[in-house]
């Protein structure tokens, strides 16, 4: 069973940077497309950045481009990055690592639904 735990976020001000953590344990050497999302009061889910299985693909929102990168190392457990700088108060959510394991099943990778495997999900707050 895969389970993914993230750590890392918290309360910051404007301007400052936060790096999130996504330990994936029970995919060890298996293909593993990556995501992060977010999702902030009253509104919906969406996708912030996402990582191919061979990491030859990343894409972000637009959002958050130029601000944000999301990145992998791979061991015993598979560690998902997002490196979050120049923090906005808009960026307050609660965001969440995704995971399909395997070939990708087609569709946009903004798609929550293609995803198979989420994490609790941890907060981050950005105060203005």
């Amino acid at each position: 069973q895969v389970q993914l735990v993230e750590s890392g976020g918290g309360s910051v001000q404007a301007g400052g940077s936060l790096r999130l953590s996504c330990v994936a344990s029970g995919a060890a050497n298996r293909d593993k497309h990556m995501a992060w999302f977010r999702q902030a009061p009253g509104k919906e889910r969406e996708g912030v950045a996402y990582l191919s299985a061979a990491r030859t693909t990343t894409t972000y929102a637009d959002s958050v481009r130029g601000r944000f990168t999301i990145s992998r190392e791979d061991g015993k457990d598979t560690v998902l990055y997002l490196q979050m700088n120049s923090l906005k108060h808009e960026d307050t959510a609660m965001y969440y690592c995704a995971a399909v394991v395997g070939s990708w099943p087609g569709g946009v990778w903004t798609n929550s639904a293609r995803y198979t495997y989420w994490g609790q999900g941890i907060q981050v707050t950005v105060s203005s």
